[in-house]
């Protein structure tokens, strides 16, 4: 069976918890994360795990789709993995963080006369709860957050803007999924969250 992000992620977890537990070293588990993101099938990833405690999870992880895991109170597997930038500056230009990353227990972004994109429809979260400090000066930060994770906007605006705009009116997401707390600042500038269905996906921009 081919194997899925989610479920190299999964193993990689496992080996983490081995690592903190004194289980493998540091070079083992350095050794045996280059077979599990190499891995293409549930086969190739069972001997990496095979003498560690959990490893069970490299045959189910595909079993239940995460919407329906979700439903029944499971845990989230959208949580773990190795964490991506924890930066994102737009100084008179742009950046861009969106489609498969792994956002980091805390994310700055800050955009100076440019404009900054956070998209978190298709990422992963390195923990459970993370947080994004949003600060635009004379600039834009947007962030896009999907409708099945849990959202706190305690930014504020001084000469500008911090927003949540809720463009899915979905209800609140169950306590298992992820939380994202997004706070900073928008002086003479704005920052602005839109929160959408986690399978709505914008159409290309069409550039003039």
């Amino acid at each position: 069976m081919r194997i899925s992000d989610a479920d190299r992620e999964q193993v990689a977890q496992v080996l983490h918890q081995a690592l903190s537990e004194g289980r493998i070293t540091i070079n083992e588990l350095e050794e045996r994360l280059s077979t599990v993101y190499a891995a293409k099938t549930v086969g190739d990833l069972k001997p990496v795990t095979a003498d560690l405690p959990g490893s069970a999870v490299t045959t189910t992880a595909s079993a239940v789709q995460p919407a329906a895991a979700r439903a029944l109170g499971l845990p989230d597997n959208r949580i773990g993995g190795h964490p991506g930038s924890t930066v994102s500056v737009g100084v008179m230009s742009g950046a861009m963080r969106k489609g498969s990353w792994v956002l980091p227990q805390q994310h700055t972004s800050f955009a100076f006369w440019g404009g900054t994109q956070i998209d978190l429809r298709n990422a992963r979260f390195a923990e459970r709860s993370c947080t994004i400090t949003a600060v635009a000066i004379m600039g834009g930060i947007e962030i896009t957050v999907p409708d099945d994770i849990n959202v706190n906007v305690t930014g504020f605006g001084l000469m500008g803007g911090f927003v949540l705009e809720d463009k899915s009116g979905a209800p609140p997401a169950p306590p298992t999924a992820p939380t994202v707390t997004i706070n900073g600042l928008g002086f003479w500038g704005g920052v602005v969250v839109y929160r959408k269905s986690a399978r709505q996906q914008d159409p290309p921009r069409i550039e003039s």
